[in-house]
Parts: C-alpha cells; sequence; structure tokens
C-alpha cells in the first residue's frame, strides 16, 4: 500500500476526519518478506469522531475492484478511469473521484448536473502553490504545508497497518484490533513486532 495509499487515501481520511482504525483485516494471493502481494483487499473499520457516525474503508489493489455502483452509467469506468481512485458511499447517494482526489463527480452525472445548477459550494479549503512552494513556505514559518505531519503521520498510520495485516502470517484471516493511543495490537501480540521491531545489536532509537 506504500506505493499509491497515501495518494489515494489522503482525501477519504481528510474529509472524514478518519484518525485511527479500530480493526483491520486483510485478504491477499501469496505474498513473502520481501515483496507485496500480487493483489490484495484491505478491512478498515473507524469508530464515531467529530459528530460522524462509524465508517468502513475498504482498500483494493492487483486489478481487484470494488462492486460496480448501479448509479454508475454503463460504459463509464469507476474512479478516474485510470485503475485509480475512490467511491464514497454516503446515505442519500455516491460520489467518486480519481487518485489525488482528482475530478470528484455525484454520481449519475443527472445528479452531479442537478447540483451544480443550485452554484459551485463555496471553496473553503486554501489551494496549494504545489508541493515544492508548500514545503518551503512552511521551512520560512509562512504557514503549515498542506499535508504537514498531523495530517500525514495519521494517513501513514493507515496505509502502514495495511501492509502489517498483510505481512504478520499469524493475522491471517483474523480481525487485527488496533488501540491507536497506545499504538498496539491488542488482540494478537505476535503483530506487534512489526510496529515496534527490535533492533540488532546495540541500536537504538532516540
Amino acid at each position: 500500500m506504500g506505493d499509491m495509499g497515501c495518494h489515494i487515501i489522503d482525501p477519504v481520511a481528510w474529509a472524514l476526519k478518519l484518525g485511527h482504525p479500530v480493526t483491520i483485516q486483510a485478504s491477499y494471493t501469496e505474498t513473502n518478506y520481501d515483496s507485496a502481494p500480487k493483489a490484495s483487499t484491505i478491512h478498515y473499520e473507524f469508530p464515531a469522531r467529530e459528530g460522524m457516525p462509524p465508517v468502513k474503508l475498504h482498500w483494493y489493489t492487483g486489478g481487484l475492484t470494488p462492486e460496480r455502483p448501479a448509479e454508475l452509467e454503463e460504459g463509464r469506468k469507476l474512479g478516474g478511469g485510470d485503475n485509480n481512485g475512490v467511491i464514497f458511499v454516503g446515505d442519500k447517494g455516491k460520489l467518486m473521484c480519481g487518485c489525488y482526489a482528482a475530478g470528484p463527480r455525484i454520481i449519475p452525472e443527472t445528479k452531479m448536473r442537478a447540483f451544480l445548477e443550485g452554484g459551485r459550494p463555496e471553496k473553503t479549503i486554501p489551494r496549494s502553490d504545489g508541493v515544492h512552494r508548500d514545503w518551503i513556505n512552511a521551512c520560512k514559518g509562512q504557514g503549515k504545508a498542506s499535508s504537514n505531519f498531523d495530517v500525514s503521520g495519521p494517513l501513514t498510520e493507515i496505509v502502514l497497518l495495511g501492509n502489517l495485516a498483510i505481512q504478520c502470517p499469524e493475522a491471517k484471516e483474523q480481525i487485527l484490533k488496533w488501540d491507536g493511543d497506545q499504538m498496539k495490537v491488542t488482540n494478537i501480540d505476535a503483530a506487534n513486532k512489526y510496529v515496534n521491531p527490535p533492533y540488532r545489536g546495540d541500536w537504538t532509537l532516540q
């Protein structure tokens, strides 16, 4: 998940204020210590947070895809049309976007057009001047980078927990229970060696 996970999940984690998951479960093709499986699905559960109800996140890779929404027009591709993307499933409808949150659209397109007839929503998120300028400005004390550690830390945690669920053999076909405040798997202790791996010899991390 480390390759594209942060790019694709970012708009989900940001918009839904995901924070720590409470459970993670992975299903995958053959794997080994040195490489990722050819295909995998990873399922997360997040608790209620900031006035939002509990939510589930499902990750698919290696050619696997979620069920095609009934609202999606025939011939139209999922996500961004390039085998990457996100589908937000809500009580009142579905929204789809590509990688990096590109081209968000309500589906079907008739619903999107009806929504836009009321006028485009006001822009409430500051626009970035680009990742390099963003970073340089933050180094100079001119505001925060758009993906500062408050954002990127929890997002990276989500991605790495998916990797952990795949890498830990004791977790295969099991549900991992995660305590984000303690940074610990609470039901399969063998998984914690991937959270805080032992260092060789006299090496330590201060």
